[in-house]
């Protein structure tokens, strides 16, 4: 099987590539290495895939008119696995554009190549942001999303309804992932585990969101992966080729269209993971305690029974286990 992997160097496009190829799989990664955070630590995560002689690595961005195009028609993947996209949900608040180039501009010039290259099956990320401000717990994928709570949430939101319609129009099978708070080894800097773990080391205060009750539902990169690649073998049917899986299903009745929890479904406080990461480090954090910013949420919380349904089994890698593997990967990386 050849794989398309779109922010293949970014967090979670790494680590799936790296499964891919150990599959024995080739893969086509494609990266525009932007500098929203360190671009050191996404060319080290393509130089680990450049390695395998399986993986090609292509720098380009989604935004550029054509560029995904030409690498469709030259690779001709089987699979496509979309991870690339402007993440983070205070930093819309910053810098919005950046949001509407990647994630809708972007993602358009994505399905339009999909259109003119048809593939088995077409995987996309999205994220339990796009639940916004729903106040039922836990979050099922047949609630109503239409509350989303920062300009991120909403792009990507506008993605599933993109890729609905194309789905719909062109039957192009896909489904779409709403992501849980993912951490693990080659994480992003940008989210609290990282951050946290650099200003323990370094005997700095951490600032700590919602005074440590926030709850978010943690889900261990190897976890997720796994769920991934499961799903990756579920196309969703044709609405005159199959139904729902259980009451629980998303299957769209007008297109071959699907939406996916990927989490635990087992919510932690912040305090907990802080606990455990001040285990893992042997130290204590000076924590200063600060109510959520503008566009957080106070908990996060997946349902899985769809996933279960579909490839069951869940993401089980418990805060005691992931966190040690991440401090372990940080020290030996940064050489604290």
């Amino acid at each position: 099987m050849h794989a398309l992997v779109t922010g293949s160097a970014g967090f979670i496009g790494h680590a799936l590539s790296q499964r891919l190829l150990a599959a024995g799989h080739t893969v086509t990664g494609f990266d525009g290495f932007s500098p929203y955070y360190d671009v050191g630590l996404k060319r080290a995560r393509h130089a680990q895939l450049a390695q395998h002689p399986g993986f090609e690595g292509v720098e380009g961005r989604l935004e550029t008119p054509g560029a995904l195009l030409d690498v469709m028609a030259r690779s001709k993947p089987d699979l496509v696995f979309h991870l690339a996209a402007q993440a983070g949900v205070r930093y819309s608040l910053v810098e919005p554009g950046a949001y509407v180039e990647a994630n809708l501009v972007g993602f358009a010039n994505l399905l339009e190549a999909v259109r003119a290259h048809p593939v088995r099956h077409l995987l996309i990320a999205s994220t339990s942001s796009a639940y916004g401000g729903n106040a039922s717990v836990p979050f099922r994928e047949t609630d109503r999303a239409v509350s989303p709570l920062t300009l991120y949430a909403a792009s990507k939101l506008g993605n599933e309804a993109m890729a609905h319609s194309y789905a719909h129009l062109f039957r192009v099978p896909t489904t779409a992932f709403r992501f849980f708070t993912v951490y693990g080894p080659w994480g992003r800097p940008d989210m609290a585990l990282f951050l946290f773990t650099a200003k323990i080391l370094a005997g700095e205060p951490i600032e700590v969101f919602g005074e440590g009750a926030a709850e978010r539902d943690f889900t261990y990169i190897d976890d997720l992966i796994d769920a991934i690649l499961a799903l990756s073998e579920r196309p969703p049917p044709l609405p005159s080729e199959g139904g729902p899986v259980s009451d629980a299903d998303t299957l769209s009745t007008v297109a071959p269209y699907r939406l996916v929890n990927i989490g635990g479904g087992r919510p932690m406080r912040l305090d907990a993971m802080i606990g455990a990461l001040e285990t893992a480090l042997g130290r204590k954090a000076e924590r200063i305690l600060k109510p959520l910013p503008p566009g957080d949420v106070i908990r996060t919380h997946a349902s899985t029974d769809l996933l279960r349904d579909l490839v069951g089994s869940l993401p089980e890698t418990p805060l005691e286990t992931g966190i040690p593997a991440f401090v372990k990967w940080y020290l030996d990386y940064y050489g604290a």
